[in-house]
C-alpha cells in the first residue's frame, strides 16, 4: 500500500470538516466603540455642550466589508442639499419637505427650497389647539409624522426658505430646548388650572413661538408678485396631496386597508396609513426608485448595524440572518419595542452592490454629519426591510403592484 493510500483514512475527517464549514454562511461580529457624536460636540448652544454618557456602544464590525463610500456610486434623483435640523425633534418635517421639493422638481422642473420651520411653527400651534380641545389628553411633543404636512400646508400654506428661517442670529443650528420647555411649562399650567380657553391659549403659544422663532410672514414676494403663503402653495407649488399615499407594513394590523399607525408621534391618531404585506412594501419601494420617484420614509435608527462613521445601516447576522427577515420579524421588534419610530429620512437614490440593493439616504440628523458625505447615509435593503416602518410616495409608483381604494373619512 502506498504512503498516499495509508494517509487517506486519517484525512477523511479533515475533508468532511472543511466541507461542513464551507457551507456555513458568513457570520458577522460585533465590537465596542466609544459612544460619541462629533458633529454635536462642535456645537455650543448658549454655553451648553452636547454630551453623551461614557458607556461604550456595541456595534457591528465593518472591518473588511465592501461598502458604499460615495454618492457617485448611486443613481440619484434631484434633491436639495442636506441641511441639519440641529437640536430639534423635527426630522419628520425636514425629510417630508425635502420629498415634496423633489416632487415639485419632478413634476414641474422648478428647483425650490421651502422653509421647514414655517411648517413647524404652525404644527406647534395645531398641537396646542388639540391639547386644549382634548382637555390636556393629547400629546404635545416635538415629533410628528410626515403625513401631517398636507394638513398644515392646506390650512396655512408654505413659504420659501429665504422668507422664514426661524434661526437665531447667534446660533448656527436650530435649538428648540428653551422654546419647547417654555411651551410645555405653559400647557402644564393650563391643564393644572383648567384654562380651556382655546384662543387665549393659542395666542400665548404663538407669542412664545414668535419670541423664539420669529413671526412667520403674512405675505411673501415670489417672481415679483406679492402673495400669501396659501396663495404660494395653491398657485405656485400646485401639489395635489390626493396623488400621494402613506404605506405601512405591520402584521398586527389588517393588510390591504387603511389603519392607524400606533406610535406616539401620530399625535392626532391619523388613520391614513395603508397597510400592506412586507413583500409588497419592498416591491413598491423598488418600483418607485426604478421609475424616478423619491420616498420619504421613517423607522428605527438605533441598531448595532447603524454606524455614523461608516455612514451605513445594515442588519448583522447576530441580530437576524437576511433570509429570516419577514413580516413576523418586523412585528416582533415592533411589539417588544426594539423597533421604534425614531427618525424620518428621504431616499434619493439607489444602487446594486454585490447582489444587494443599497439606498442613498438624505438625513437631517446630527449623526449623518460625522462621516465624509455630510448629510447622507447608505442603507442596505435588509435594514429597510426590517427597521423602516412607513413611507410616503406618489401613487403612480404603485401601478401594476396594488390598487388602493379611496379612503373613507
Amino acid at each position: 500500500m502506498s504512503k498516499f493510500m495509508k494517509m487517506m483514512p486519517s484525512m477523511i475527517p479533515f475533508f468532511i470538516t472543511q466541507f461542513l464549514f464551507s457551507q456555513i454562511p458568513q457570520m458577522d461580529k460585533g465590537i465596542f466603540v466609544e459612544k460619541k457624536n462629533e458633529f454635536f460636540d462642535q456645537i455650543e448652544y448658549k454655553n451648553k455642550k452636547y454630551s453623551e454618557d461614557e458607556k461604550e456602544r456595541f456595534i457591528m464590525d465593518f472591518e473588511g466589508m465592501d461598502l458604499p463610500e460615495s454618492l457617485e456610486e448611486f443613481t440619484t434623483f434631484w434633491h436639495n442639499a442636506p441641511i441639519s435640523q440641529g437640536n430639534s425633534g423635527t426630522c419628520w418635517c425636514f425629510c417630508t419637505t425635502s420629498f415634496y421639493e423633489s416632487e415639485i422638481s419632478r413634476t414641474t422642473g422648478r428647483k425650490i427650497k421651502l422653509s421647514e420651520m414655517y411648517t413647524v411653527y404652525w404644527e406647534y400651534v395645531e398641537k396646542a389647539r388639540r391639547y386644549v380641545q382634548k382637555l390636556g389628553n393629547s400629546r404635545f411633543v416635538q415629533g410628528s409624522m410626515g403625513n401631517h404636512i398636507p394638513i398644515i400646508w392646506t390650512k396655512y400654506g408654505i413659504v420659501p426658505a429665504d422668507a422664514y428661517s426661524a434661526l437665531a442670529e447667534d446660533e448656527p443650528f436650530y435649538n428648540h430646548d428653551a422654546l419647547f420647555e417654555e411651551m410645555e411649562s405653559y400647557l402644564n399650567f393650563v391643564k393644572e388650572n383648567r384654562i380651556w380657553e382655546e384662543e387665549k391659549v393659542i395666542e400665548t403659544i404663538k407669542s412664545i413661538l414668535n419670541y423664539h422663532m420669529g413671526t412667520p410672514p403674512a405675505t411673501i414676494t415670489v417672481d415679483g408678485r406679492e402673495m400669501t403663503p396659501l396663495d404660494y402653495f395653491n398657485k405656485v407649488l400646485k401639489i395635489n396631496f390626493d396623488d400621494y399615499i402613506d404605506l405601512l407594513s405591520l402584521l398586527e394590523q389588517p393588510y390591504n386597508q387603511f389603519v392607524t399607525y400606533p406610535v406616539p408621534d401620530n399625535w392626532w391618531k391619523s388613520q391614513a396609513y395603508y397597510n400592506v404585506p412586507l413583500d409588497i412594501f419592498m416591491q413598491i419601494i423598488q418600483n418607485a426608485l426604478c421609475n424616478g420617484f423619491t420616498i420619504s420614509i421613517g423607522g428605527d435608527v438605533s441598531e448595532p448595524g447603524y454606524y455614523d462613521n461608516k455612514e451605513v445601516a445594515m442588519v448583522p447576522t447576530f441580530d437576524i440572518p437576511s433570509e429570516y427577515i419577514d413580516d413576523n420579524a418586523r412585528q416582533l421588534r415592533f411589539s417588544n419595542k426594539s423597533t421604534t419610530d425614531d427618525h424620518g429620512i428621504h431616499i434619493v437614490g439607489f444602487m446594486e452592490k454585490n447582489g444587494a440593493d443599497w439606498y442613498l439616504i438624505k438625513d437631517s440628523g446630527s449623526s449623518s454629519r460625522n462621516g465624509p458625505n455630510k448629510g447622507y447615509y447608505f442603507y442596505h435593503e435588509d435594514y429597510i426591510k426590517l427597521k423602516m416602518m412607513d413611507f410616503v410616495v406618489h401613487k403612480d409608483a404603485l401601478k401594476g403592484i396594488i390598487d388602493i381604494p379611496s379612503m373613507e373619512m
